[in-house]
C-alpha cells in the first residue's frame, strides 16, 4: 500500500506526526549510530555527490553513503520504470547493427513512417518516456543538421524533406510520452571526413557555430572547450535541444569508432554536460552521464541488490565512471565501498537503467522475433523489481513502423503485469508500527503472492535488509526476506500464503528508514 501515515522513529521509539502521508521506521541499528547519524544529516546538508578519502574507514564511508540524496531530475526518472528505445537509421535497411559512415544516405526509404502509432504501442505498453537513436555511431542524422549532409535531408525521401525527430517528438507529447534522444559519441561519417578522432587539441567554440545561410536569429550563445569533433557534437546537440520542443533525457554511451587503434576521440563531457544543463535543465544525462548509470548488461537484469549509492571516479572532461568494474556483483554494498576505496572519488546517486531488446538485435532485422512474454515479465521483475529502471528497445522496421507481433506483444506485456499485479490489498488497511517494523491488519483473511516495498528515496537509501512477516496458527512466521529496497522492490512468493496480519521488519540499515510503499498483491494469473 501507499503507506497512510507518516511516522518519525528514533532509536527509542515510534511517534506519529499530523502529515499523515507516508512513513518512517527506524533500523535496529544501535541508538549510539543512530544519534551519530542524525547528528551529521543536521550539520552536513544532504548532496547527490559526496567526496571520499583512500583513509576513510568502513564506517565512515556507510556513514557519507548514507547522507546522498538524489536530485529532483533523478526522483522523476526513477517514478519513470518502464522507457522505451528505438534504434532506427540506416542499419534498419542494411541489415548492419554499427554501421560504417559511408553508406547512401538514399537506402533510408522509411515509406510508412508513422511515429503516432509508435506512441500509441508504447503508450498502450505502460511505457512513459521514448529515447530516439537520431544519431547512431555510423553518423546518419534523422533530422536535417546544418552540420552534416549524413542525413534524412540527403535522402530522397520525402524529398528530402523528411525529419524522423520532429514526427517523434509531436507524436510522442501527443500521446504522453516524454521525448528522450540519443546521440552517439562516436560517429564514422565524421571520421571518414577527417573531423572525428583527427588530433586536434580542445580549444574555445562559439556555439552555435554559424554556418552559411544560417537563419536562426536570437538565442543563448556558450563559448565553450572542444576539439573540431566535440565542437561538432555540441552545435548538433544545440540544434536537437532548442528546435524540437522539451527534451526530457539525453542518452549518451561511450562507443569510439571502429577506427584505428592510435585514432581516439577523447569526448569533451564536460562541455556537453555544460550545455545540456543550460538548455534542458530538468533534463536526466544517461548512461555516460552524471544522473544515470548502465546497470552493466544488455540483458535487462539488475543485482539482486542494486545500490543507488555507489562510489565512482571522475574521468577525462569531467566523466563519471565506475570506480568498480560495471558488471561487478555488488556495486553499492558495504564490502564495495571498501573494495573502491582506493580509487574512488565520490559516493553518488547514480541509479541503474537496464537496457535489453525485444529482439536479439538492436536494429531492425526480419528473421527475428519478440520476446516472450514470460521473459518480458522476468525482466521487468529483474530490473523494475530490483531498483532499475527498464529501458526497453523496439526497433521500427523498414517501413517506419513497429512491426505487428511487437506492437502485440507490448500490450500483452503490459496486461501480464496487470495481472501480476492487480489492487494492492492493503490499501486503507490499518496500520500500525513499532521500532523498524510496520504492521497491517486487511481485516480479514487474505491471499497474497506479490509484495512490492519502496523507501521515501528523498532521504536515501537506507535500507540493507528487511524481513516479511504473516501472522498464521498463532505466530508470526517468515514468509521471505529481501537485501536492499531503494525506489522499488518486489518480491515474488512460489505459492500464496493467506493471512490476516501482515509485517515488514527492518533488520539493518544505514540511517532510519523510510518507507513509501508497502503493497501486498494477489496476482490473477
Amino acid at each position: 500500500m501507499a503507506v497512510s501515515r507518516r511516522l518519525f522513529v528514533t532509536a527509542a521509539a515510534a511517534v506519529v506526526a499530523s502529515s499523515g502521508t507516508s512513513l518512517a521506521l527506524a533500523s535496529t541499528a544501535s541508538a549510539a549510530s543512530a544519534t551519530s547519524a542524525a547528528s551529521i544529516a543536521s550539520a552536513e546538508e544532504p548532496q547527490y555527490r559526496i567526496p571520499v578519502s583512500p583513509d576513510d574507514t568502513q564506517e565512515e564511508l556507510v556513514r557519507k553513503a548514507s547522507q546522498v540524496r538524489p536530485t529532483e531530475r533523478q526522483i522523476a526518472w526513477q517514478s519513470l520504470e518502464r522507457t522505451a528505445f528505438l534504434h532506427f537509421g540506416v542499419n534498419t535497411f542494411t541489415g548492419l547493427e554499427w554501421g560504417t559512415g559511408d553508406e547512401d544516405p538514399d537506402v533510408f526509404q522509411p515509406v510508412g513512417l508513422d511515429t503516432d502509432q509508435w506512441a500509441r504501442a508504447l503508450r498502450d505498453g505502460g511505457f512513459k518516456l521514448a529515447i530516439l537513436t537520431v544519431k547512431h555511431h555510423d553518423g546518419f542524422v534523422l533530422y536535417p543538421t546544418r552540420y552534416s549532409n549524413h542525413t534524412v535531408a540527403s535522402s530522397s525521401w520525402r524529398d528530402g524533406q523528411g525529419d524522423v525527430l520532429r514526427s517523434f517528438a509531436d507524436s510522442m507529447r501527443r500521446h504522453g510520452i516524454k521525448v528522450g534522444v540519443y546521440m552517439s559519441p562516436a560517429d564514422e561519417n565524421q571520421y571518414l571526413h577527417g573531423v572525428y578522432a583527427n588530433g586536434s587539441a580542445r580549444s574555445e567554440h562559439t556555439i552555435p557555430t554559424p554556418v552559411e545561410g544560417d537563419d536562426r536569429t536570437g538565442g543563448p550563445q556558450f563559448t565553450l572547450q572542444a576539439t573540431d569533433y566535440g565542437a561538432h557534437m555540441l552545435n548538433q546537440l544545440y540544434e536537437v535541444l532548442t528546435e524540437y520542443g522539451p527534451v526530457d533525457e539525453v542518452w549518451f554511451d561511450g562507443a569510439q569508432g571502429h577506427i584505428p587503434p592510435d585514432k581516439v576521440e577523447k569526448y569533451d563531457w564536460d562541455s556537453w554536460y555544460t550545455l545540456i544543463r543550460a538548455l534542458v535543465p530538468d533534463a536526466t544525462i544517461a548512461v555516460s552521464g552524471p544522473d544515470v548509470r548502465w546497470v552493466g548488461n544488455e540483458g535487462g537484469f539488475a543485482r539482486e541488490n542494486e545500490w543507488s549509492v555507489v562510489p565512482v571516479q571522475e574521468k577525462d572532461n569531467g566523466r563519471m565512471d565506475f570506480a568498480l568494474s560495471y558488471d561487478a556483483p555488488d556495486m553499492g554494498g558495504r564490502d564495495a565501498l571498501v573494495a573502491a576505496r582506493p580509487v574512488a572519488d565520490y559516493l553518488q546517486w547514480w541509479p541503474a537503467e537496464a537496457d535489453v531488446s525485444i529482439r536479439d538485435g538492436w536494429f531492425y532485422h526480419a528473421d527475428q522475433r519478440p520476446k516472450s512474454v514470460q521473459q518480458l515479465t522476468d525482466i521487468y521483475f529483474g530490473s523494475v523489481g530490483r531498483n532499475a529502471v527498464l529501458l526497453l528497445n523496439v526497433p521500427p522496421d523498414k517501413d517506419g513502423l513497429l512491426p505487428a507481433a511487437d506492437v502485440t506483444r507490448l500490450r500483452e506485456f503490459r496486461e501480464r503485469i496487470d495481472r501480476e499485479l492487480p489492487e494492492d490489498l492493503a490499501r486503507g488497511a490499518r496500520v500500525t508500527t513499532s521500532p523498524g517494523t510496520i504492521t497491517v491488519d486487511l481485516g480479514r483473511t487474505r491471499e497474497v503472492d506479490r509484495i512490492r516495498l519502496a523507501e521515501d528515496i528523498r532521504h536515501g537509501q537506507q535500507v540493507e535488509s528487511v524481513v516479511i512477516e504473516a501472522h498464521t496458527g498463532g505466530t508470526w512466521k517468515r514468509v521471505t526476506e529481501a537485501g536492499t529496497l531503494g525506489a522499488s522492490r518486489i518480491l515474488l512468493l512460489p505459492t500464496p500464503v493467506r493471512a490476516r496480519h501482515w509485517r515488514v521488519r527492518v533488520t539493518r540499515s544505514r540511517q532510519s528508514a523510510q518507507l513509501a510503499q508497502f503493497a501486498l498483491h494477489r496476482s490473477r494469473l
